[in-house]
């Protein structure tokens, strides 16, 4: 604890505020959210994503996951992401994006993904803010720098205390600030794929202790591993703040403009000898963020606490994506001349899609916690409000390449450069959308947390939440069949109702029922006519309405310590989401063609378990966890090359039963992290992820047989329904130097494991060598997981102020 917290907690004690009050002071003071204190051995937390007096950890009905600043920094990564897919249970991700600044992470089944399309379900908040973007509750894991991150907790389950989109969890970050990061420090790393990483960041503390301040910035450029995929990082965050006995507000500013290159899914056997290859170019991100928070806490009373946050956010997206063209009919060319008779769009191999997302948000949430017995037991009552503002405009074109007198038998060569990126585009930009969204959110919610004697506990939440909805459509009339404009309204209220029995204070055994929701977002309500399915990201079409998705969630558990340098955790929970929405893919072209629709109910289901422990100087983390996610409707969808498929229409179709799996979600997996004291300057450490096989997109009745599929006339054993479990070993160590200096190097996938993170069946009008074919064909598009790499750096710690040492 810095001189000016023992400072403020002496200042307390004279004044004879209680002891769990100067601890929550403290403790808010320093990390501002969910995670609050390790005293001894109990863990005060927040229940909400704002500060509050906190609630031992023991007594709360839920499994919770804490990683503490000391986590963080002895495990580098280039996103907080990677942090919880090394370590935290439950968690999975696959690579859709091809990006690591893009990764696609999934919780107990539930995603929160970058990438617009996936089912989202979990809600991520920075400092009290939900940072989902507004245009498809996508999470952009590159926005939030790595370095300005003190703390992180991931909340299971349908909590509704957290608002919209918490459908199977939600995951809390508290950002440092200068009163706990004092000092000057540079640093830099360089290694494989071309990686430059630089970070400068300079923190300290007023000379009186009421201010306190930090600034830093991060530049990250890297060539990628594989072929055309470069990338470019910079972020910036700064905090300050003022404190006093009571009060403590500080304001923050969170600022990216990265420009990422992600190359996803590309045949199997296209990838060739280095699983390097792409399938087309390019495919090209760029972000850019300001964010701006105001955060606040003060004590009324003793026992009475107020806080709060408002928020203004600027989010755009700008894409660029070379692809085949879905809409490419070879019937549109006469059969002597070989020239196109048709329209330039059915006759061009390849196309150039554009967008351009613009979001503004702006918001508040306010609460008042309330730590007053009631008859004569503890008890904790908090009562808040939300409101959230969101705009967003976004603008799609597509080009296409001129045709012109090209013969059928020449447009590939002319069509598609050396980087298989549409050439010889027309002069012309065709606008397919050019869209309006608005969405207001207001919220009101309470949890109460009775203890009715020392070993029972009862938690009570509920939150009523109201979204409205509005699109307004540029391009086509109001009224006409292809308008998206339309006004949408959701209301809901979430209960949530936990018990918790704590015979020993080493021992809790919990239970809880929670129910939260999401309401669809403005591009879901965009893309959901099946008549006119669009191309995410970059067009919709007239829709019929979606229902809103509800989730309800039973979980269970114990946690306990075996010692004091021992922790174990074990957890099961059922979550049952009713009008799932799913993008229901209407085409097997690379292009996925599709729209949104609510697809009845799907299940996750599953067990988590966690031991970690210290021996001398030997730590280790280790979990496993099983997750059965399958379907609880019946559902028909399209895939011509699933081998399963039945013809219908133009189409071919498969039927997802209940009971079949939901693609994408590996059953079982197991994360170890030991770590190693040599010296006390000298730590080594590694950690081992394993998932098993996974079903692929558009196996979703599970029937798949690759060796008899629709790849190819004969079969084709590279068109696989599954992809197989992998196992990856990765390698740290740290070394202090001393003098401020310290060193530090990281190797992931140390045994070069061969392996694929996602796939899906799907088409391709190129050939296995790479040529451009008028004749398209069935494969299994996966996206291979990254070898073996490198990078090593050095980081110098100087200054601070003086009343910090």
């Amino acid at each position: 604890m810095s001189h000016h917290l023992q400072y403020v907690w002496t200042n307390l004690m004279k004044l004879k505020i209680s002891a769990i009050v100067a601890l929550a002071l403290a403790s808010s003071a320093s990390l501002g959210a969910a995670e609050k204190m390790t005293t001894g051995t109990i863990n005060v937390i927040s229940t909400t994503p704002l500060p509050s007096i906190g609630l031992p950890l023991n007594i709360i009905p839920a499994n919770i996951q804490i990683f503490d600043s000391k986590d963080l920094r002895n495990q580098p990564g280039v996103t907080f992401a990677d942090q919880l897919m090394n370590n935290a249970q439950g968690i999975t991700f696959n690579e859709i994006q091809g990006n690591p600044w893009q990764p696609d992470v999934s919780f107990r089944g539930f995603s929160a993904s970058p990438l617009a399309g996936t089912p989202q379900g979990m809600s991520v908040f920075v400092d009290g803010v939900r940072v989902n973007e507004p245009f498809g509750d996508t999470v952009h894991w590159d926005l939030v720098p790595n370095f300005a991150i003190q703390g992180m907790q991931v909340v299971p389950g349908s909590n509704p205390v957290y608002g919209l989109n918490t459908l199977g969890g939600a995951i809390a970050l508290q950002t440092k600030d200068g009163r706990n990061n004092q000092g000057a420090a540079l640093e830099a790393e360089a290694g494989s794929w071309g990686r430059k990483r630089a970070l400068a960041q300079f923190g300290g503390v007023s000379k009186d202790g009421s201010v306190d301040y930090f600034l830093g910035t991060q530049h990250t450029t890297e060539d990628g591993w594989r072929k055309y995929s470069p990338s470019h990082i910079n972020q910036t965050f700064g905090k300050i703040g003022w404190q006093n006995e009571k009060t403590k507000i500080n304001l923050s500013y969170m600022g990216a403009y990265n420009n990422m290159t992600g190359n996803g899914l590309t045949p199997i056997d296209m990838l060739g000898g280095n699983r390097d290859d792409i399938h087309t170019s390019p495919d090209v991100t760029k972000n850019y963020l300001n964010h701006f928070a105001l955060n606040g806490s003060h004590w009324l009373s003793n026992d009475v606490m107020l806080s709060g946050n408002a928020y203004y956010r600027t989010s755009n997206r700008n894409t660029l994506n070379g692809d085949a063209n879905d809409d490419f009919d070879d019937g549109q060319f006469n059969e002597d001349t070989e020239l196109c008779t048709g329209e330039n769009d059915d006759c061009s191999p390849g196309v150039m899609n554009r967008s351009r997302l613009k979001s503004r948000s702006l918001g508040f949430n306010m609460q008042a916690a309330f730590n007053q017995p009631i008859w004569n037991m503890k008890n904790q009552f908090i009562a808040g409000v939300g409101y959230d503002l969101q705009r967003t405009k976004f603008y799609q074109t597509e080009q296409f390449t001129n045709v012109g007198s090209t013969e059928l038998d020449d447009l590939g060569a002319f069509g598609f450069d050396s980087r298989r990126s549409p050439a010889n585009l027309d002069d012309d930009r065709e606008t397919t959308v050019n869209l309006g969204g608005r969405s207001r959110t207001a919220s009101i919610f309470a949890t109460d947390t009775l203890s009715i004697n020392q070993y029972w506990h009862v938690t009570a939440s509920a939150r009523y939440n109201h979204t409205k909805v509005k699109n307004r459509d540029h391009l086509n009339p109001s009224g006409s069949d292809e308008s998206l404009s339309g006004d949408h309204n959701f209301n809901r209220v979430n209960p949530s109702l936990g018990l918790t029995f704590t015979p020993t204070e080493t021992l809790s055994v919990f239970g809880s029922y929670s129910e939260s929701n999401r309401a669809p977002t403005s591009i879901e309500l965009g893309c959901a006519n099946p008549e006119v399915p669009c191309k995410l990201p970059n067009a919709m079409a007239s829709d019929p309405p979606l229902n809103q998705v509800v989730a309800k969630t039973y979980d269970a558990g114990l946690r306990g310590k075996i010692s004091d340098n021992f922790k174990w955790n074990a957890s099961v929970y059922r979550t049952m989401n009713h009008d799932d929405i799913h993008f229901i893919n209407s085409s097997t072209q690379s292009g996925a063609l599709g729209y949104f629709d609510n697809v009845g109910r799907t299940k996750r289901q599953g067990l988590d378990l966690g031991l970690s422990g210290t021996i001398d100087k030997f730590f280790f983390r280790a979990g496993y966890s099983f997750i059965s996610a399958k379907y609880d409707s019946d559902l028909t969808l399209i895939n011509e090359i699933n081998s399963e498929s039945i013809e219908e229409g133009d189409g071919a179709i498969i039927n997802a039963r209940k009971g079949n799996y939901l693609a994408g979600i590996p059953k079982h997996q197991f994360k170890l992290r030991a770590q190693y004291e040599i010296t006390p300057q000298w730590l080594v450490g590694s950690n081992v992820v394993y998932y098993a096989k996974q079903f692929v997109q558009g196996n979703e009745n599970n029937a798949h047989n690759g060796s008899t599929s629709n790849c190819t006339e004969d079969g084709n054993v590279q068109c696989p329904g599954k992809l197989s479990g992998y196992a990856v070993v990765n390698l740290d160590t740290q070394y202090n130097v001393g003098q401020g200096w310290r060193v530090f190097a990281k190797a992931v996938n140390i045994f070069d494991k061969d392996y694929y993170t996602g796939g899906r069946l799907a088409e391709t009008m190129f050939t296995p060598a790479g040529a451009w074919s008028p004749d398209d064909r069935g494969v299994t598009a996966v996206v291979p997981g990254a070898p073996r790499a490198a990078w090593i750096g050095v980081r110098y710690e100087f200054g601070g102020a003086p009343e910090a040492k």
